[in-house]
Formats: structure tokens, sequence, C-alpha cells
């Protein structure tokens, strides 16, 4: 037993010894080395049988103690990783057959109280720390209604949920109020509805369910990832019909998705003609096929037999490197739609031109192009002409202001994300950024850049919300920005200048390519939840051991906060390409012009790969955004991922997820909590509410509440607005990728969820469409 028991704790000092020279050389912490060498003494001394391994052991739980406090107060998520392992082998050493074999020079027994009291304090710290969350903080926004009108943008009533945003402002906000903060926690399933269509085999990693239902009178509206476009019966979740698009399989899509179809009332038709409502569906072979929202059959008459497709005038054409994951907006006879380009895939790609067609007859009305942004007259294709090569794309959702006549577009950047070399002047001024183009003609009314010289692929993700704002008593047309960098720009949607201060802070200049420029300076608005940058002491893990190879590698990687360029070395980007906010936006209450989000941080490592350095494609390669991205004719790939640990688990210490609400008049943050469990990460199944990674978007109602699900465990839950409580949440079946939504329907309010995963989070994948309803 006594030589067992050495051997166990010369195992951990050597553990901790070898590695802890390794850091210190790397210019990091000596405890690792200090304590590696102690507990390889206390091995020593119990192979002796000496009771002085009582009292040394006792100092190293006292020295890691004093330690970690020292670095990390009383978190309790880093407090057990790095204490544990020494608290464990305490235990060991104080148990009475252990100390009997230990002996004084005297020839008694070892005591126990040099261990017992550093025992105590330790246990007893890590009890107080579990009481004790020092993650976020606590508060409240304000509940004065400063609105009692807000302008939602073009709707048929409350009742509805008629756009991707609810309506073409992007608010997510619901003027319901049956539901409140009172009463949500009887909250019950009253129908489930399964669409059948389930993630394949041959899939791609990046097969998703993203899809916001719209309602519109007493139907549903969806898509499925494999584009089946379906329509439900709002009170009972029956199927009235189904299209399937027969858009296939094709291992280069890096997406195979679709967050919603777009609704569209001719009012030229009369009501109940044929086509007279229609649903508009995107597909991943690059089509969009216009549907009677009625009967689900194909509008002959748009484009060509009812389809329209988006390749035309791209100057590369190759299967599965272009198509539109989310829905186009229709507005004044128009639809108005972009599209995906596979990231990183190859310098020859399509175009990320934005483009206006006639809605009845599918003709090209006009085409906003990034690369050749002043030119807006519809090209002729059918004579050769093209767009330009890889500029700039949109893949994600637009806002529109009918009334001041302009559509708002969240752009991406050029391919390859991380290199910047030989990009032109209008590919320069327009990556990642927020443009405001004229609904009849295309042409730019302002640009709005939330990274210059963007080297991280941190393009404009989420759907631009636009509300009236109240600021010096009067009343302000604003738009709201979230971003992946995690700062968010609240601008005048007229001019797009910013209502909340923005300004430019110096960015990183050193260990990026030799070859490569670099932005002087980045902006940072007011309104921000961009991370602390990291220290040595953020690495994490699930014990010293793993924790401690997380610190090497901090130290082995250039990192210089946000904005670190990529390197062949390796960087760390923080936050990574997941985002801090992503395509599920925010919420915003126009009433009480506050905003409800989901901010996440999860840090990436990203290590440029000289191009004879890259192997050649093998057979059974599919699409993804993680791994190696080859970058084909540009004289680097990139390989990134997440920063994890020799475990698989995050390096940066949790919360990974939080909820957070923020007064977009003051830029004030009010609140933000840890969000989400381990649930579904681990194999136990312990809901343990570290706050982890969440993709997916929040809705609002004006009873109070915020509805979310989107972490990486399967659960829908549901806050109160003003302070950010949990209030209720709801088991899923699958993975609740989507952003909720609700509706009216008979005098009741639902709550319609969808659930089956995400590809890259590797939530449990699934089919299935919910309704959530108070008990009658």
């Amino acid at each position: 037993m006594t030589a067992i028991t050495a051997l166990v704790f010369a195992l951990v000092g050597f553990g901790l010894l070898i590695p802890g020279v390794w850091l210190v050389l790397l210019g990091g912490s000596w405890f690792h080395l200090l304590a590696g060498t102690a507990i390889l003494l206390t091995a020593v001394l119990i192979l002796r049988r000496s009771a002085a391994a009582v009292w040394l052991y006792g100092l190293v739980i006292v020295g890691a103690l004093v330690w970690a406090v020292r670095e990390v107060g009383f978190d309790w998520w880093q407090l057990i990783p790095r204490g544990g392992v020494f608290v464990l082998l305490g235990l060991w050493l104080y148990l009475p057959l252990m100390r009997r074999r230990l002996v004084t020079s005297s020839g008694g027994v070892a005591p126990g109280l040099p261990l017992a009291l550093p025992l105590l304090a330790a246990v007893g710290t890590a009890l107080w720390s579990w009481t004790a969350d020092e993650a976020g903080h606590r508060g409240r926004l304000p509940t004065e209604v400063v609105n009692p009108q807000p302008d939602l943008g073009p709707t048929s009533g409350p009742e509805d949920w008629h756009q991707y945003g609810r309506t073409q402002y992007g608010q997510r906000y619901s003027p319901l109020d049956q539901i409140t903060t009172r009463n949500v926690g009887e909250l019950v399933e009253v129908w489930q509805y399964r669409t059948g269509d389930v993630k394949l085999p041959q899939d791609v990693t990046e097969t998703t369910y993203q899809v916001t239902p719209l309602k519109v009178g007493d139907r549903l509206f969806i898509c499925t990832p494999h584009n089946l476009a379906i329509a439900l019966d709002a009170a009972t979740g029956a199927e009235h019909w189904r299209f399937d698009a027969n858009s296939g399989l094709n291992p280069d899509r890096q997406h195979q998705t679709c967050r919603g179809v777009t609704y569209w009332r001719d009012p030229a038709r009369e009501v109940g003609a044929s086509c007279a409502e229609r649903v508009y569906m995107p597909t991943a072979d690059a089509r969009l096929i216009a549907l009677d929202a009625a009967n689900g059959e194909v509008c002959t008459f748009f484009a060509e037999n009812g389809t329209l497709h988006l390749e035309h005038g791209m100057p590369y054409t190759p299967a599965g490197f272009y198509y539109s994951t989310s829905p186009p907006v229709a507005v004044g006879g128009r639809v108005i739609i972009g599209g995906a380009v596979n990231d990183n895939f190859s310098i020859r790609s399509q175009s990320g031109v934005i483009r206006a067609f006639d809605a009845n007859s599918g003709a090209l009305l006009w085409n906003w192009d990034s690369g050749n942004p002043d030119t807006t007259a519809p090209i002729d294709w059918t004579n050769g002409e093209t767009y330009t090569a890889n500029s700039p794309n949109s893949w994600s959702v637009f806002s529109v202001d009918e009334e001041r006549g302009l559509v708002f577009i969240p752009l991406g950047n050029q391919v390859p994300d991380q290199l910047g070399m030989g990009r032109s002047a209008a590919v320069e001024a327009h990556s990642s950024s927020v443009v405001a183009l004229d609904v009849v003609t295309g042409a730019k009314r302002w640009v709005f850049q939330t990274v210059h010289h963007d080297l991280w692929d941190m393009d404009v993700p989420a759907q631009p919300v636009l509300l009236d704002l109240t600021i010096g008593g009067e009343s302000v047309p604003a738009l709201v920005q979230p971003t992946k960098q995690g700062d968010i720009y609240v601008l005048n949607r007229e001019t797009g200048e910013p209502l909340l201060p923005v300004t430019e802070e110096p960015a990183p200049q050193e260990g990026g390519l030799p070859e490569e420029t670099l932005a002087a300076t980045q902006p940072t608005s007011a309104l921000s939840f961009k991370p602390a940058a990291l220290r040595e002491r953020d690495m994490w893990g699930l014990t010293v051991f793993d924790q401690l190879a997380c610190r090497i590698q901090f130290h082995r990687l250039s990192y210089d906060g946000r904005y670190t360029p990529p390197s062949v070395g390796g960087t760390i980007v923080h936050p990574g390409n997941f985002g801090t906010f992503n395509w599920g936006s925010v919420a915003v209450d126009p009433e009480r012009q506050v905003m409800f989000g989901m901010p996440t941080y999860l840090p990436f490592e990203v290590r440029l790969v000289p191009r004879s350095e890259i192997p050649p494609p093998g057979a059974d390669t599919k699409a993804s955004e993680q791994g190696l991205n080859r970058n084909e004719g540009a004289p680097y790939g990139v390989m990134m991922g997440p920063f994890l640990g020799p475990l698989q688990v995050p390096c940066s210490a949790p919360p990974w997820g939080y909820v957070a609400g923020a007064d977009l008049r003051t830029g004030e943050i009010a609140w933000m909590h840890r969000n989400g469990t381990v649930r579904d990460m681990t194999p136990l199944p312990l809901p343990l509410k570290v706050g982890v990674p969440g993709i997916g978007g929040p809705i609002v109602t004006k009873g109070g509440v915020a509805f979310l699900a989107a972490t990486v465990d399967n659960e829908l839950r549901a806050y109160d607005l003003t302070t950010g409580e949990q209030l209720w949440q709801q088991r899923l079946p699958a993975g609740g990728q989507s952003t909720p939504m609700t509706y009216m329907l008979d005098g009741r309010q639902l709550v319609v969820m969808v659930a089956g995963g995400h590809g890259s989070v590797g939530t449990d994948p699934g089919d299935y469409v919910i309704a959530y309803a108070l008990p009658e």
C-alpha cells in the first residue's frame, strides 16, 4: 500500500513538474513546477514511511488553495479543476490506514491535523464558491414603456408571424401578452409534428435544422434541411401539403440547411386566386422556387416554370459551391436575395451579388455586386456577362424599411477569409459591413463597416433589427446590428451614422504573415459584449493536468487580444468564427427599447498552412468550416477549429454562453447570466449550469417573456426579460438550434419550436415541430 501510494504521488509529481518546466520556459506560471517538486518529495517521504509527508503535503494543499483563489477568486468551475487532484490525494493520505504507515522520528503515528485543516479550508472554499456565482452580473432592464405604439413593421395583425423575424423589421417581437412572466411556467405541449426529413449518413457535417416557421391565417409554413416545403394546420400541427424540391445531396456543400421560407401576398390577384399568396423557398442547389401557399403547387409563371436558377451570371459554377440558406425578402413586387459561398474552398468562387427579381415573372430588376458597387443595371447573362468573382456575399437574412425604400444587407468577406492580400478597394470597403440599398434601384445609400481588413471570418451574420429609438425626446429611425466580434452597433438607418458612440481602438500589429497588411485600428461600439482578453489564468480543463496543457498551448500560440492576425505558427482567435452573436441575432422590445441576446464565447485556433504542405483531397472529403480549409489557388490553406484541450473540452474557462439584456438607448448592459447546462455534452447526463455555447435566436413578447433554445443542451427556456431570470424550461427531443416563434389562434397563444439539431455543435438530430400553450 505504501509503495503504491508513493508511486501515485510520484506520477502526479512528474505529471506536473515536467510540463511545469516547459511552461516556465515559455514565460508562464511557476506553480506547477513547484507543486510537482513538492509532491515528488512527498512521494519520497511516503516511501520512507516518514510522517513529514503529511506536513509537506498539507503545505501543498495550502499553496494550491492560495494560488487558485488568487488566480480566479471564488469561481467554483475554475477552482475545482485546479484543486480537485490535490484534495483527493490529501484525503487518501489523511485516511488512518495510510497515516498508520507513516511514523514520526519518535516512533508515533503521523498526525492528522496538518492535513485536516488544509483539507477543511479547501472543501469549505469549494462549498462557498458553489453558492457565489461570479460570472456575469445581476440587474434590471427598465420597465418604462417609452413608445406605447411602436412601429413594428408591416404586418396583418398581432396574431400572425409573416416573416422570418415576424415582420421585415426583424425585431423578433410579438405584441401578444396572454403568456406572461406569471403564467409561463404552466406551458404544456399541445401538438407535435415530425417532418420525416432526418440527417442522412452521407450528409455533410453542417446538416442543420434552423428554420423559423411562418404563421399566416390558420397555416404554418416551414422548410427542412433537404428542401421540403411544408404547410401545417396552426391549430393541430396536421400536414396540409408538402413539396419536395429534390435538391439532392452534394459533398461539396458546406451547409445543408434551410432557415425559412418567404411569404408574399400579390395585391394584383384576387383573394383565393391561384398563387395569390405565395411561398418562396431557396434550395441547396441554388434555386428559388415559387409555390402556391394554398396547396403547395408550383407557380409556373415565375421564372422558368416556377424555378429561378441563381447560378445565372456567376463567373464560376461548380455544383455545391453556391446556394441560399436564408429566406429572401419580398417587397414592392420584388424578391431580393443573396447567397452563401463556400468558405475557404477556392479563390475561384461565385460572386456575392445581391439581386432583385420581379416577384411574378422572375425577371432580373437590379443587381448590386460589392465587387462592383456603383453599377446596378441588370447584366445580360445570356450574352456571357458575369458578376465579380469572389466578392463579399450575404448568406444571412435581410431587413426592409418599406416606407423609406431601403433594404439592409449584412455582408461577409472575400474568400479566403484569413488572407487579405490582393483585395480590391471595393472589397476592402464592403467586407464585414452592413449596407443599405435602394429597394427600387439597388443603389447604395450607405455602408457601415464593422471590421477593417477582416482576417478572422467576422462576417456580419445576423439580420439587422429595425426600430425607432427615443433619444433626447425625439424618435430616431434606428438599426441594431449584432456582430460576431461582440459589438452591437446602433445606427441611424437613414444615414448609417452611429447613435451610440463608436470608437477606433488600436489593433495588434505583430505575429501575422510578412506579406500581409493589417488595419491599424478596429471599431468598437459603446454597446459591446466583446470578451476580455485571454490570460494564462483563464485556461481551463477538467483536471489540473489538461489545464496545464492548455496553459502551455496558450503560450505557444500567437495571441495579443481581439484581432490578433492569423499565422503559420498558430493563432488564438477570440471570439472565434462561431461568433459572440451569429445568425440568431437579438430580439428587441420596441416599446421598452431594450434587447435580449445570447452572447457566446468560444475561442478558435487558426493555423495557416503553406500550399506545399497541403495534401491532395481524399475521396471521402466532406465540406466543413472546421479542419483543413484548402483555399485552392491561394498561397495558404487554413486549419481551424475550437481551442480545445487534450480531453476535447474548451481551453478557455466557462461560462461559454450567457443570456443578456441591454438598454438600446444608453448602451448599458443591465444583466448577464450563465446559460445552459452540460447535460448533453458529457457521458453522464448531469444538468450542471456551466453556461454553454449556443447557436440560434431568441424572441420576446409583450408579456415580458423571452424564449430561447439554441444551447448545446436540448432545452427550450423562457426568461423574464426584465431580470433574465429563467422561468420555465422544457426538454426537447433533439437540439433546438432554431429560433422559436409565437402566434394567436382562436384566442390561444402558442409558442412553436423546431428541434432538429446542428451538425457543427453536435446536438442530437431530429425532425420535430412542437407547439406549447397554456392549459385550456
